[in-house]
């Protein structure tokens, strides 16, 4: 039966709303991690430290969707709340065509830069070889990947998170199969990777437009617009907060590969890259799990539900503190089998990448706090209080801990960065949930 943005949400209902989201997120991050298992695999641990050098640009280019989506979503979902569906229609067709002229823009002068990025994080010899390459194949589908990236919450918005999941599982999988094909079977090492992840993001941004642009049974449709800087405005606002932290993520990871390449060299490079790919899944259940609540949130907050937006805070701070739990005990105990995955053929870089996702690990205890509380007022079409989270959070708070923490503790204040990062985070969290109760009424 079809959940409807409108509804009470019990906690089945969320859970069966919020999955698909969950579960495409998961997807969008094995991107990564499938090429990043194929390439330490078949093509050593120096073509796995070039994706991690120049991944942070691709991410920080890529930042656009993310603002677009999550912001673009927030305003059509209170708009769709407030009964205006004729403008909800005309704003969503205006994201999306917004979205993928300037990320054509933006993808063709970020292909120039990658050699001089690639220089400017560090990278030499074979190093920058590897990251001219796998950067500029990427950055040929990274129209696409901005636009998968806008989609994946209007599905959700369109009451639609089933058929969006379907899009991303196919996406994913072709990812899968063809990362297979060619870095195991053909050889093509990273070359390989970054093709299969240029098929894999085609499809997910390029079949969602044949959807909403004909007849469908969703919300939304992309049909003629007219442009309202007003509305490109709000949507900005509201994605600022998405937006600094896939920036700040970028100028964190560039950190951390410095700091890694004094202590330990490529191999304190490649054991964080095994960290971050586990990470990037267990965080995607946090992030799924935000990005599928927010429509409902921004509906209820449009049509002045309060109970309603009370009903969702309490849910979702219980289901995600239990998620956290989990997630640690679970990375606790599966630490060594993760890391084989990745990094099996090298027992001392298999026991440095143990021994800190051991530490990192105790960050799920409360980053989902953080990642929910950031996309809450997103959804409340906030976008200060939203932005200024993440900016502590992903940028302020964990510079200050890269640098500070290795000078007392090693390569282990490294490792734990994060995690001091996170406590300080959630007592600001913590401060605006509080504060801003009594305007909102949740």
């Amino acid at each position: 039966m079809k959940i409807q943005l409108s509804e009470h949400f019990t906690y089945s209902k969320l859970l069966r709303f919020t999955f698909p989201s969950i579960i495409m997120m998961i997807f969008t991050s094995i991107y990564s991690v499938i090429d990043g298992l194929f390439v330490s695999n078949f093509a050593g641990k120096t073509a796995l430290a070039a994706i991690n050098i120049i991944y942070p640009f691709i991410m920080a280019v890529g930042a656009l969707g993310f603002m677009m989506g999550t912001g673009g979503s927030a305003l059509v979902g209170r708009l769709l709340g407030e009964g205006e569906k004729e403008k909800a229609n005309k704003t969503f067709s205006l994201i999306v065509y917004t979205t993928a002229i300037v990320g054509i823009l933006l993808s063709a002068l970020a292909f120039l830069l990658v050699p001089t990025v690639s220089r400017l994080f560090g990278a030499s010899g074979q190093l920058l070889d590897y990251c001219i390459l796998y950067g500029r194949i990427c950055f040929l589908s990274m129209p696409c990947f901005m636009l998968q990236n806008v989609f994946q919450c209007f599905f959700i918005t369109a009451e639609k998170p089933r058929l969006g999941l379907d899009v991303i599982l196919s996406a994913g999988i072709t990812n899968m199969v063809l990362d297979f094909l060619f870095v195991a079977v053909f050889g093509l090492g990273l070359k390989g990777a970054a093709i299969a992840t240029v098929c894999g993001e085609i499809i997910g941004g390029l079949v969602p437009i044949l959807y909403f642009a004909g007849r469908n049974h969703s919300l939304l449709r992309l049909g003629r617009t007219s442009f309202d800087a007003g509305s490109i405005l709000k949507t900005c606002t509201n994605g600022s907060s998405e937006l600094m932290t896939e920036l700040s993520s970028s100028v964190v990871t560039v950190l951390y590969n410095t700091q890694l390449m004094k202590i330990a060299g490529e191999n304190g490079v490649a054991a964080y890259s095994t960290i971050m790919y586990v990470n990037f899944i267990f965080v995607a259940i946090f992030l799924g799990y935000s990005l599928g609540s927010a429509p409902i949130i921004s509906f209820h907050y449009g049509a002045g539900n309060h109970d309603e937006l009370k009903n969702m805070r309490k849910k979702s701070l219980r289901l995600i503190a239990v998620w956290g739990i989990g997630m640690t005990i679970i990375s606790h105990i599966f630490a060594l089998p993760f890391a084989r995955f990745f990094v099996g053929y090298d027992s001392e870089l298999l026991a440095m990448t143990i021994h800190g996702f051991r530490i990192y690990a105790f960050v799920y205890l409360l980053n989902g706090f953080n990642i929910f509380g950031s996309s809450f007022f997103t959804a409340l079409n906030n976008g200060m209080v939203s932005a200024t989270i993440s900016f502590l959070r992903t940028l302020v708070f964990e510079v200050i801990c890269i640098l500070l923490l290795p000078v007392f503790f090693g390569i282990d204040g490294i490792w734990s960065a994060v995690l001091v990062a996170e406590a300080l985070a959630l007592c600001v969290t913590s401060f605006f949930l509080i504060t801003k109760r009594s305007r909102y009424h949740y």
